[in-house]
């Protein structure tokens, strides 16, 4: 039977004292290093709802994980694609486990990550469809690459995450979930372009006349902001992108700040259909004089990696299609 939640706060850090291979008790790990996962008692499992093949890789997953002694906690969605029930309501699930497995695509994993807020449970994740930016492991995999886990054959990486809140005119303070990728701000399909006044630091930045604002982390690099125009920045930077959404003004560029920018734009523009979204997931609507507050949050998320040093520009390759032979149309005139 699991722990309780005080027991397992107390009993965690000793274990990974232990468990780090190779380096002194009191290193201090950085953004990658080696861990072991001699202290995996129990995994939270969430997966895509509705997933084609889903129940097939969960009676296959499940069993396997019996043998080797791991208990594993579903929550009600996926449970069901078993024909089971779960009494662990997803919210609960991250303070009674070691590590979480998410089931899915990248969107899946970005609403665990939510879930986790500042807690410090890391994240494995399985890609049930095309290869993902951050569910790289592929379902024909899982079961040698699990076992790389439970034997210390990984590296966990810590991706920056973004803390927001909306702070309205009259006062009220409205805090966002923490989010992984990007903090957007935008306007409806019919809204006219709209003014942001932007500061970094309590300086004046400018105020950007354009279709919206997207504040992105490192590991959001390859998602909106890239499709705006954004450079794709390594996720193990410490940095943020400020990246404008199709500008009025040609010279308002992409600008890559500091990890400790403290960003605060403000919505100039009234009587418009503006919203902030964040990972494309969670809505806002703002309106004339809110303030958006943008900073790095105090944890970042910890995402396991099995071992294979090319994994990331692997995925770029392949994702964004690079070296492959452009092939033209054949002209078939006479």
């Amino acid at each position: 039977m699991r722990s309780t939640h005080t027991d397992r706060n107390v009993l965690e850090p000793l274990a990974r004292r232990i468990c780090l291979v190779g380096v002194p008790l009191d290193w201090q790990p950085g953004l990658l290093f080696h861990e072991r996962m001699w202290w995996v008692k129990c995994i939270g499992l969430i997966a895509k709802p509705h997933a084609p093949g889903l129940s097939e890789l969960l009676h296959r997953l499940l069993p396997w994980l019996a043998q080797r002694h791991v208990d594993v906690l579903l929550d009600a969605d996926t449970a069901s694609a078993i024909g089971e029930t779960s009494s662990y309501p997803r919210s609960t699930i991250p303070d009674l486990v070691d590590f979480m497995m998410v089931l899915g695509g990248d969107g899946t994993l970005l609403s665990v990550a939510r879930l986790l807020e500042e807690r410090d449970v890391p994240i494995l994740g399985i890609n049930l469809g095309s290869l993902g930016f951050l569910t790289e492991i592929p379902t024909t995999e899982l079961l040698s690459r699990l076992q790389q886990v439970l034997d210390g054959h990984y590296v966990i990486e810590e991706r920056m995450r973004l803390k927001t809140c909306i702070h309205r005119r009259d006062g009220a303070g409205l805090p966002q979930p923490v989010v992984l990728n990007d903090v957007v701000i935008n306007k409806g399909a019919l809204a006219r372009v709209i003014n942001l006044e932007t500061s970094v630091d309590d300086l004046y930045l400018t105020t950007y006349r354009a279709d919206g604002l997207i504040v992105s982390t490192p590991t959001g690099s390859t998602a909106y902001s890239m499709a705006a125009g954004g450079p794709i920045m390594h996720p193990n930077l410490q940095a943020l992108i400020l990246n404008p959404i199709c500008p009025y003004t040609l010279s308002h560029r992409p600008l890559v700040l500091p990890d400790t920018a403290h960003i605060q734009v403000i919505l100039q523009t009234s009587d418009e259909d503006v919203r902030v979204t964040l990972d494309g997931q969670v809505g806002v609507e703002l309106h004339y004089g809110d303030v958006v507050d943008i900073q790095q949050a105090a944890r970042p998320m910890r995402l396991i990696r099995t071992l294979k040093k090319d994994e990331y520009f692997h995925i770029l390759r392949t994702k964004l299609k690079w070296g492959e032979a452009v092939r033209l149309p054949r002209d078939t005139g006479c």
